[in-house]
């Protein structure tokens, strides 16, 4: 009976020059690489309507809004990882001297799937939760009309507070803003069936 093949390792500096040649993104947690999954028609979608609504309402506030491009580094447990979008207040803190990686989101943004729903319930969000700047953590199903929002509290515990149906709205409470779920779910068909594939 052979030995049990070893995973390869990689620093951070590694999978950084990796990733900014590479031809697809992945993530990086504890020495390894997670290629990522593309997206079905539907999360695309979301991801854009929420990309649309978020920054037109940040216009002119000290705010800004990024898309899935922007990677996040969660300095405190080593995590790299790319949210479907984020918001960041006031200036950039940029990891590594680069700019495409930043360590102070307020707002992190996930658009569920099938695939990745416990994961970005459960250990990406233990991760997410250790970023100081972070405030609000939003979870967008396309299964149905529901946003899921997670504030962080002043004695550093999260509150869960839920927006279910077209006619509801998603307020992000620290940065200013409240989102009509009729403009997330804009053009979104649940009497399609499609497969979830990110």
């Amino acid at each position: 009976m052979g030995l049990p093949a070893q995973v390869k390792k990689f620093t951070p500096l590694e999978y950084l020059a990796l990733e900014r040649t590479a031809d697809y993104r992945s993530q990086y947690f504890q020495g390894e690489i997670f290629a990522m999954a593309g997206g079905s028609p539907r999360h695309s979608q979301l991801k854009t309507n929420l990309v649309i609504a978020s920054g037109v309402l940040l216009r002119g506030r000290p705010c800004t809004l990024y898309d899935s491009d922007l990677r996040i580094h969660v300095s405190p447990t080593g995590l790299y990882t790319y949210p479907d979008a984020n918001i960041v207040c006031g200036p950039l803190e940029l990891a590594d001297g680069q700019k495409d990686v930043v360590m102070n989101p307020t707002v992190l943004f996930e658009v569920l799937s099938d695939s990745t729903e416990a994961y970005d319930r459960g250990q990406k969000f233990a991760n997410y939760r250790q970023i100081a700047s972070l405030q609000e953590y939003v979870l967008v199903s396309q299964s149905e009309v529901l946003v899921e929002r997670f504030q962080r509290n002043p004695d550093n515990t999260w509150t869960l507070s839920e927006s279910r149906g077209i006619d509801t709205h998603l307020a992000l409470n620290s940065v200013g803003i409240t989102i009509p779920l009729r403009e997330i779910y804009d053009k979104v068909d649940f009497s399609k069936a499609e497969a979830e594939v990110s």
